[in-house]
């Protein structure tokens, strides 16, 4: 297999494993850190979540649109130095319009069912990092990138 495409792989794993993820945001300088549930698009080019539009995050994206998400599959013990990854997902964020586009919410809410509620409530906006990098650290140091 050619590397990239390993390395596309291994991604496509790691986003199918995990659920949540942090989302960084630009507080006026400083960095947001939020905990999400996201789902990755086939493609891996969108990761998605839902927020509450009175949330800090969503008015951080609202006037900055850039944003990173770390995924990891870490265990919490002295063998993730060795065995976890890291991915740092980098791009900007925009919101679905779920009335023109109902395809994407369904896609969010077949992961996250029990979140239907939340989701699918008028405060809440569904919204796409459009990822532009994905950086990969495994064994502690091995960093690797995948660029669209």
């Amino acid at each position: 297999m050619h590397g990239t495409q390993a390395l596309a792989e291994i991604i496509r794993e790691l986003l199918a494993q995990q659920h949540l993820g942090v989302l960084a945001t630009n507080a006026d300088g400083a960095p947001h850190p939020s905990l999400v549930g996201f789902k990755a698009l086939e493609d891996m080019r969108g990761l998605l979540f839902v927020t509450g539009r009175a949330t800090r995050k969503f008015g951080n994206l609202k006037r900055d649109n850039r944003a990173s998400m770390l995924i990891d599959n870490r265990s919490h013990r002295a063998a993730d130095f060795r065995l976890a990854m890291a991915l740092t997902a980098q791009g900007r964020v925009k919101e679905i319009d779920t009335k023109t586009n109902m395809a994407m919410m369904a896609v969010y809410i077949e992961r996250f069912p029990h979140l239907e509620e939340f989701a699918r409530s008028p405060g809440c906006a569904l919204m796409s990092l459009q990822v532009e990098r994905y950086s990969l650290v495994r064994r502690f140091q091995d960093v690797v990138e995948l660029i669209f």
